[in-house]
């Protein structure tokens, strides 16, 4: 039987030539013609995959993940999107999209991603299915892994200091918290831990806590008995039993609803666990790694996260770095990439010109390694010679330096540099600039009488935490 996908796409023309396309390839395939329309498909069809336009007239992309993973969890869904919205992909990855693919599209690469998602993608530890089924009688597929970790450490003071982190704690069972922004390799660090402690032979277990609703998190992470509330058709096997005698991984465990985390600190205590409607104790021999972007000890403070609940975890942390804070590893990874890219589409590319060299060194990677991987993955699909051309670049990464800094008539361009993207001259290139740098230097002269810290920092500036966090991004701060 074909898979079945569902494409949900306002573009009537672009629609129709991707059910042609995918047809031909093998695939079953349903057109839905605006966001309303494609959550009643998913409910009537069950696809395999979802292949979603980010802007849609009604719902936009990160609507549909939100309303489908209510609808069908663990439904794989793939993201279009438009190369000037990487923040974006990088968004819509973090509430649950398995991955994206950029405007204007490219049949080859629709189709690998798609097998890939489909197939599990072997440079990502493909998961092992687990054998309960989800409440609506379908297989449920959590993230396991097994074996060692294809991941590559850079050169930077870093790297070598969060590698030396992991060596220390990966031989003992101490639960661990791993700082750092999305796409920074937080799984990945956690997968190395896993595997370098004597419980690599058993699972590792990977949940987003991020992408599962408030109804399901109870069920995901205990699991339930047939029967025990409405819906439930099928026993099901929560995380905590998949992980037992090895590793479960709990990313962005602050999006947990607060009432989720009252029943994960009993467990986490008492190392039993029962499902959901069922009265027997399952006992637990389970090792617990947390990712979050947030810093825990602030959002306990704030009442977002259980004080209780922070100090059974904190017993080790770490803090993964963004990839715009270690330069000397971006090229590292960009030929460990460019490596797998060539295995995946049978080239032999074997390196990057100078001037795109150039361009990455600069480029603030918001998503970073993510962001690069999918970055280098479509350059090397698009290139034609044996080394990667600026022309097969994403436009915001081929353009950066024109973009950061704006061009001031009769002047040329200044050369682009590794601290903030505000020009510093004299003269503003525009009002809009003017206005851009006078912020900057308004957050950079308040975190500085405030010792960097960014509570205080936002108090003062009378703007909430996350705005600050955005816009030291934006400055590449």
């Amino acid at each position: 039987m074909n898979p079945k996908i569902l494409v949900i796409e306002d573009d009537l023309d672009l629609s129709q030539l991707l059910k042609r396309f995918l047809t031909k390839n093998g695939y079953d395939v349903t057109i839905a013609h605006n966001g309303k329309k494609g959550l009643e498909a998913i409910q009537e069809m069950r696809p395999d995959l979802v292949l979603c336009d980010f802007r849609l007239g009604d719902l936009d992309g990160a609507q549909i993940i939100q309303r489908a993973k209510d609808i069908v969890p663990g439904l794989p869904i793939i993201i279009i999107t438009g190369y000037s919205d990487i923040r974006v992909a990088v968004h819509v990855m973090k509430i649950g999209a398995v991955d994206y693919i950029t405007k204007p599209l490219i049949p080859d690469e629709i189709l690998i991603t798609i097998r890939k998602v489909l197939e599990r993608d072997p440079d990502f530890q493909p998961a092992v299915p687990s054998e309960s089924k989800s409440e609506n009688g379908q297989q449920h597929k959590a993230k396991v892994y097994r074996g060692a970790v294809d991941y590559v450490f850079g050169e930077s003071p870093q790297s070598i200091a969060l590698f030396k982190q992991i060596d220390l704690v990966a031989p003992t069972n101490y639960s661990v918290i791993i700082y750092g922004e999305s796409g920074a390799g937080k799984e990945a660090i956690a997968q190395t831990i896993h595997s370098r402690s004597n419980r690599a032979n058993n699972p590792f277990v990977a949940m987003d806590c991020g992408a599962i609703s408030k109804e399901l998190a109870g069920s995901e992470l205990f699991g339930h008995e047939k029967g025990s509330f409405t819906g439930a058709l099928a026993t099901k096997i929560g995380h905590f039993e998949l992980a037992n005698g090895g590793t479960l991984f709990l990313d962005e465990v602050s999006n947990l609803p607060y009432e989720v985390q009252a029943s994960l600190l009993r467990v986490v205590q008492e190392r039993k666990v029962k499902r959901i409607g069922s009265t027997r104790e399952i006992n637990l021999d389970v090792r617990i790694i947390i990712a979050s972007n947030e810093n825990l000890a602030e959002a306990y403070k704030k009442g977002r996260f259980r004080e209780d609940l922070f100090h059974r975890f904190n017993e080790f942390h770490m803090t993964v770095a963004p990839l715009r804070e270690r330069r000397e590893d971006i090229l590292i990874f960009a030929k460990f990439f460019l490596e797998q890219a060539n295995r995946d589409l049978n080239k032999n590319i074997s390196g990057f010109d100078k001037d795109v060299v150039d361009l990455m060194l600069n480029y603030p990677w918001y998503g970073n390694i993510r962001e690069m991987k999918n970055v280098i993955k479509r350059a090397a699909l698009l290139s034609e010679g044996d080394h990667i051309e600026a022309k097969s670049l994403p436009f915001e990464i081929s353009n950066h330096a024109r973009l950061a800094f704006p061009e001031v008539p009769g002047e040329a361009v200044p050369a682009p540099v590794n601290t903030n993207p505000i020009v510093r001259s004299e003269r503003p290139a525009s009002l809009k600039s003017a206005a851009l740098e006078a912020e900057y230097e308004m957050i950079l002269d308040v975190l500085k009488k405030v010792n960097f810290n960014k509570s205080k920092a936002a108090e003062i500036l009378n703007i909430d935490r996350k705005t600050l966090y955005n816009k030291m991004k934006s400055y590449n701060m």
